[in-house]
């Protein structure tokens, strides 16, 4: 008995030695999350404004969230209003002497990559430097870097560009194979979205919106990247298809690069450029440091534009990276209810998700829209349910290369019958009605309940170009002929009227201030950043700690097909959703 007592306060005192400790860690974050926010960075002079590996650039608060005691996480998050607001300020700062490029592979969207190329163009109308730098360059971070005064290659490096391509995955032939059945219903030859469930071959439809997009956006980059490195189309073109960028030597011939030296002669271009003297050191600030030195809290402002992001796949429920409807309309009652928002930019990067929760936050900003104005703005994406959520717009702003329509909806619903007759399982159901066990895991989707869901999918498209056409001011015919579930990019959407302006999230601020005559006032972002407190009981959810092992393992764009097919709220109902990610690698 005395064995047994020792041993219950041995555990009892474990206990609470492991309490003290989390409580102390936790205590120890929260203060110094407090200490780092309180800290504004000096900075001197002959600085030189450095975009490094190690700076991420994302689009919205709700993505800027770390890993569970991530301490060695180095990676700065930085918003991409921030970023142009940035390299705004140091075209005007004595101090700020040029900007310097050191990055293989930039972690940014596509029209994120455009807005940053348009803010360096204009810095360098200042006569301050850009210069860049790569060992073994991306696509990407080369788009970017090319906009450079000079672009330095390592004498061992490399230039991975190649032009654009996408690649589908068919999944019907191991559906078939293993046993899955999969019931598609879906309006919209274009809604491409549940293609690689149905059919072991790429539609003619999708082929042809794919090549249109790819060579839309390519269109675009490729010319930015040729008037800047001064090479004419044709030698670009054959440049680009010799993959010439993966050989120094032939970098440097073909006007890829400038010269070809290691990094520490590169730095000492740099000095050279600033007139330092062999004592001096070199000074250089990431762009989140020099963010903090001059950031304010907007919200002490009496007058404030206010910028919603709608950033993620949207959801039913509660949640809070991506959308989540019934967080994501408590946000658009603040705003509606603050007298201090004077003015609401709509910033969209969305794929689409749930077309009920879609339509509940459409209904949402429908409701505030008849209070202060909606300006909204498209980034990488706002396509399907992103761009439904659009039609409370007075007025839409797109990047050219943002991925919009998608106007369609579609239903897919998996069920394991023949694998599990073939494993000796089987399904009786017993039932007072028709239809009452509509739907089964095992033995799939009733014939009524396919009549029903096919009527509510159609129900649901025509409910989505009745809110385009409202908005668009078109017929249900004009919509129905651009929709079918079809993905434009930015500049052809606006050639067809479903945008009304191509311009950044800048464009759509400067103009919502000036709907409401506004002059001096702030910019304030909903919803707010979570706090590393939050992030930590966040991280510590059991379906977030599954998620993120599963991702890890088999990689992000497989999880994407992974998650289609078992997460439930990706089954809650007919959805409206992108059918596709494209990428510049």
């Amino acid at each position: 008995m005395r064995s047994f007592f020792k041993n219950v306060l041995a555990n009892i005192v474990a206990i609470i030695i492991i309490a003290a400790v989390f409580s102390l860690f936790l205590i120890m974050i929260i203060a110094s999350s407090a200490l780092s926010g309180d800290q504004k960075p000096s900075i001197k002079s002959n600085t030189v404004l450095t975009l490094d590996f190690k700076t991420s650039i994302i689009d919205s608060p709700t993505e800027d969230q770390g890993d569970l005691f991530a301490f060695n996480d180095k990676q700065k998050n930085v918003l991409i209003f921030d970023m142009l607001e940035a390299i705004k300020k140091a075209k005007n700062d004595d101090k700020i002497k040029g900007i310097s490029i050191e990055t293989d592979g930039i972690r940014a969207g596509f029209t994120q990559l455009d807005d940053i190329r348009g803010a360096l163009e204009d810095f360098k109308k200042s006569g301050k430097f850009v210069y860049a730098y790569g060992n073994v360059v991306s696509q990407s971070a080369y788009y970017l870097g090319s906009v450079a005064d000079q672009y330095i290659l390592n004498p061992a490096g490399g230039i991975d560009l190649k032009g654009l391509s996408t690649e589908v995955l068919y999944m019907k032939n191991f559906a078939d194979k293993y046993g899955i059945g999969i019931e598609i219903i879906r309006h919209g030859k274009y809604k491409a979205a549940v293609e690689p469930f149905m059919r072991d071959d790429m539609s003619p439809e999708n082929k042809d919106q794919l090549s249109t997009l790819l060579n839309d956006v390519w269109s675009s980059t490729s010319k930015k990247i040729a008037a800047s490195r001064k090479i004419d189309s044709a030698q670009f073109r054959t440049v680009v298809d010799s993959l010439y960028g993966t050989i120094p030597d032939l970098s440097l011939q073909n006007k890829l690069a400038d010269k070809l030296m290691q990094k520490s002669e590169y730095d000492k271009m740099i000095r050279t450029k600033l007139n330092l003297k062999e004592k001096d050191k070199l000074t250089k600030v990431s762009f989140k440091k020099y963010i903090n030195s001059f950031s304010e809290d907007a919200s002490k402002k009496n007058e404030q534009i206010a910028v919603l992001y709608a950033s993620g796949a949207i959801y039913n429920g509660e949640g809070y990276k991506d959308i989540f409807a019934d967080n994501y309309v408590k946000e658009i009652k603040k705003l509606t209810e603050d007298d201090k928002i004077k003015a609401v930019v709509l910033r969209i990067n969305s794929p689409g998700g749930s077309a009920n929760a879609s339509d509940e936050i459409l209904f949402e900003l429908q409701q505030l829209k008849k209070k202060k104005p909606i300006i909204v703005s498209f980034g990488d994406y706002a396509a399907s349910g992103g761009y439904y959520i659009a039609m409370a717009a007075d007025k839409i702003y797109s990047e050219p290369n943002t991925l919009t329509g998608s106007i369609g909806v579609f239903g897919m619903i998996p069920y394991f019958k023949e694998i599990a007759n073939k494993n000796g399982f089987t399904a009786i159901p017993v039932t007072t009605n028709a239809n009452s066990n509509m739907y089964s895991p095992i033995n799939g989707v009733t014939p009524g309940g396919v009549a029903i869901l096919t009527k509510s999918v159609e129900q649901t498209y025509k409910r989505f170009v009745h809110f385009v056409t409202e908005n668009r001011k078109k017929s249900f015919e004009q919509i129905d002929e651009i929709g079918g579930g079809r993905v434009w990019s930015g500049t052809r959407a606006k050639e067809i009227g479903l945008v009304d302006e191509l311009g950044t999230l800048q464009d759509a601020i400067a103009f919502a201030a000036q709907k409401v005559k506004l002059k001096d006032y702030g910019v304030t972002s909903y919803p707010k950043k979570m706090s590393q407190f939050e992030q930590i009981f966040k991280n510590l959810d059991e379906d977030e700690i599954s998620a993120r092992l599963i991702k890890n393992k088999i990689g992000a764009d497989n999880y994407k097909m992974f998650d289609q097919l078992t997460n439930p709220k990706l089954q809650e109902g007919v959805m409206m959703k992108m059918p596709f990610d494209i990428k510049i690698n």
